[in-house]
């Protein structure tokens, strides 16, 4: 993601985007699930691509009727240059959440960072604290929407402008952190329950080991972030 930010020209996004398209294919996720994922960045890619359009000086292309703002050619190419490389860092984000599970994302977490408890960080309990957080992202999500049904089905209305329905979602705030502080509880009493200390050195059913399939993922990152910053 870093590699694609740092990039100044399409052709190094293309070959970060074929990066991309063959972890898609190596991970068996279909493309369609990846590329859903842009959707919900629509509102954000229209920004940054008017932005450019209109704000960035050359050679104008089209006068807006009425008004003193153009568009220009080096406009619409810087737009759709950041709209691209937008995506590609989203893409890639969705790819590591679509692929990885939460206690293996948590588990290389912990593994990576182990070097800081010689400084007495508790490595252990903040890899811990981005598992749950992790699962319970969409619990809640689904908690939201179930209060939002049961408000509309006694005759709520969630519609209007920005202002009135940001207005209308408050009265789920208070019965969502409720739910939210309950399963929190819960989840506290059965870590408890399972004889869980804070602290004590943990054992794992997995033991994370390199691999030959990670040295040729690990080449084929470098390659391709050495071909990034090489075009650049």
């Amino acid at each position: 993601m870093i590699a694609a930010l740092s990039s100044q020209s399409f052709l190094a996004l293309s070959i970060f985007s074929a990066f991309l398209a063959l972890t898609a294919l190596l991970s068996r996720l279909p493309i369609r699930m990846v590329i859903a994922n842009l959707r919900v960045f629509v509102w954000l890619f229209t920004f940054t691509f008017g932005l450019h359009a209109f704000l960035t000086p050359g050679t104008v292309l089209w006068t807006l009727p009425f008004t003193t703002w153009t568009i220009s050619v080096e406009g619409l190419r810087m737009g759709s240059f950041f709209c691209f490389r937008l995506a590609t860092v989203v893409v890639s984000a969705a790819l590591m959440t679509l692929a990885t599970s939460p206690m293996q994302l948590t588990n290389g977490l912990e593994r990576l960072f182990n070097p800081a408890k010689r400084i007495g960080l508790p490595v252990a309990e903040l890899a811990l604290m981005i598992s749950i957080t992790l699962r319970f992202i969409p619990v809640l999500v689904d908690e939201a929407e179930r209060l939002r049904k049961a408000q509309v089905a006694r005759g709520a209305e969630f519609g209007g402008n920005p202002l009135r329905r940001a207005r209308s979602l408050l009265p789920l705030l208070i019965p969502l952190f409720v739910s939210a502080f309950e399963r929190a509880d819960r989840l506290a009493l059965a870590m408890e329950s399972r004889g869980y200390q804070p602290g004590l050195p943990r054992t794992y059913y997995h033991q994370l080991a390199l691999q030959r399939g990670d040295l040729y993922a690990g080449i084929a990152i470098a390659s391709t972030i050495a071909a990034i910053y090489w075009v650049r």
